[in-house]
């Protein structure tokens, strides 16, 4: 009397058991597949975009006003150098949830080595390298040239009278000096338009010099590029003259001897 239920219980016990290793696959399977499709990595520039929309929407959405040139990412994994229009360049989180405002370094074996320095010094140079010769006015030496400075003056500073006093000494050593204008006191004003006549001047070079030794020049005017110069001193890191920028991008504020700058300058070119 109790074999048929005995064999009853035992088909019903398989069948479950079938039933329950099917499921058990059925559900490895799709776990497996989800493991994959989550862990399944993305590319570094997928995470480069990602990162410049979320940090581009954050700085938006807080501040407006505050308008993004660029997100590259930084020397430090997760973390991105976010330029800001006319403003300082920022350390950002992936995320745009925070940023950090300050020179990134490097430690080395040599030392502590201004990682953001050195990306301001190739911007720099990458901006100074398309200024043209007849925007500048040049004092070149006699015989071989072996570098150049760029130098953003005004001609009634004290200290750009000085440097301009020490340019034949420069040119002797073979460097070149690149004059761009920068009034300090601004656009319109009487400095701004003793600049523009030495700009519009039949002789530019003479007509620097003498502002430069506190002569007059006669007044002119013309088409010239003092507003740009002084705009794109802004843009380099100019705050005040004399500024010296050497042809690698590297800025120099306020006056410095002509031999030690001579020493830079040919330091870097060789």
């Amino acid at each position: 009397m109790n074999k048929p239920k005995t064999k009853l219980l035992s088909r019903s016990l398989a069948v479950a058991f079938s039933v329950m290793v099917g499921l058990s696959s059925a559900c490895a399977e799709k776990q497996g597949d989800q493991k994959v499709e989550a862990t399944a990595p993305k590319s570094t520039a997928e995470n480069s975009t990602s990162a410049e929309e979320a940090i581009r929407a954050r700085f938006k959405d807080s501040r407006p006003d505050v308008a993004i040139a660029s997100v590259v990412p930084s020397e430090i994994a997760g973390i991105y150098h976010v330029q800001l229009e006319n403003g300082p360049a920022v350390y950002a989180s992936a995320d745009g949830k925070h940023f950090l405002l300050g020179d990134l370094f490097a430690v080395t074996g040599n030392g502590f080595e201004n990682l953001a320095e050195n990306r301001r010094n190739s911007e720099r140079q990458s901006l100074m390298s398309q200024v043209a010769d007849k925007d500048m006015i040049i004092f070149s030496p006699e015989g071989k040239t072996k570098g150049a400075v760029y130098v953003f003056t005004d001609v009634d500073c004290g200290y750009c009278q000085k440097l301009h006093q020490e340019v034949p000494e420069l040119n002797a050593m073979g460097i070149e000096v690149r004059y761009l204008a920068y009034p300090r006191a601004g656009l319109g004003t009487p400095t701004f338009n003793k600049m523009v006549s030495a700009w519009c001047a039949d002789d530019r070079k003479a007509a620097m010099t003498a502002l430069k030794n506190r002569k007059p020049v006669v007044s002119k005017s013309c088409e010239n590029p003092i507003a740009a110069e002084f705009r794109l001193g802004a843009q380099v890191g100019v705050t005040g003259t004399p500024a010296i920028v050497t042809t690698s991008g590297q800025l120099i504020p306020g006056y410095m001897p002509a031999d030690k700058l001579a020493e830079i300058v040919l330091k870097a070119e060789s």
